[in-house]
């Protein structure tokens, strides 16, 4: 019934843009289905592309259906491969070769002391932040895989995926809407772990002692006015707000600097 009612409506949906397009003087032609004006050619193509949209769900939930498989059975499906690891050839069926996650080595060490950053500091000072392990990076000069600086959202993942103590998940979210998809339907995946469990498990345990949406947030009231129109004047990023003095002063600081440092 969902799958039937959701080709309803994309064909509907598909039917009302082809309307928009000729009420601006557009016309949709197409070289293998009936394109005509008269009553007969319009209800032939609202039928036609309602069977393809359902031709294309179709294809869609057997290539998932391939794809939970292959991870089932421990295999790697995306291209990329998570930072610390990189894919391997694992054995070879007919034409098909299954692949799997291997261990970078130079890149594993550099999770490695992410964590220990995280949980120890550099020998200087105490444990340090997520934020703190990001300027650290970037003024020490490591670069992420790509050779940019580190940010806020990349490092954060580092330190929540599974992957790193052994147990890849996939399956994990809807591709559209990203939204999580229920946990029975995520399958996990063994490999080589680059960060010990307990290690792993204590760092969560931190991560979500401090954890701001555990707070209580403070209100702030009134529009941020310069959003979209102020930038950083040394590197052209966006200006963000920021506050101090538990919100008695608010100001604008670059963006940039904000999510990766002083160094950005």
């Amino acid at each position: 019934v969902h799958s039937w009612s959701r080709f309803a409506r994309d064909a509907f949906a598909m039917e009302f843009n082809i309307r928009r397009l000729r009420k601006h003087g557009i016309e949709l032609f197409s070289i293998t289905q009936e394109s005509g004006k008269d009553t007969h050619s319009e209800m032939v193509r609202r039928l036609l592309a309602g069977f393809d949209e359902h031709q294309s769900i179709e294809n869609g939930q057997h290539t998932l259906r391939a794809m939970q498989e292959n991870a089932r059975q421990g295999f790697w499906n995306g291209s990329r491969a998570p930072y610390g690891y990189c894919v391997i050839a694992a054995e070879q069926r007919g034409a098909k070769i299954k692949k799997k996650l291997a261990v970078d080595v130079v890149e594993a060490e550099i999770v490695r002391m992410i964590f220990r950053l995280f949980r120890q500091g550099d020998g200087t000072s105490g444990p340090m932040g997520v934020k703190a392990i990001v300027n650290w990076l970037n003024a020490n000069g490591y670069r992420t895989r790509q050779g940019a600086n580190w940010g806020i959202g990349p490092l954060y993942l580092i330190l929540t995926r599974t992957t790193y103590k052994g147990m890849h998940r996939f399956n994990q979210k809807y591709w559209k809407t990203k939204q999580n998809k229920p946990e029975a339907d995520v399958i996990g995946i063994p490999v080589e772990p680059i960060i010990d469990e307990v290690e792993f498990d204590a760092v969560q345990a931190l991560l979500k002692a401090k954890n701001p949406k555990k707070i209580a947030p403070r209100v702030v009231t009134g529009p941020i006015l310069l959003t979209g129109v102020a930038t950083c004047a040394h590197c052209g990023g966006m200006m963000t707000i920021r506050t101090g003095k538990s919100g008695r002063y608010r100001y604008y600081t670059c963006g940039n600097a904000a999510r990766m440092g002083k160094t950005a």
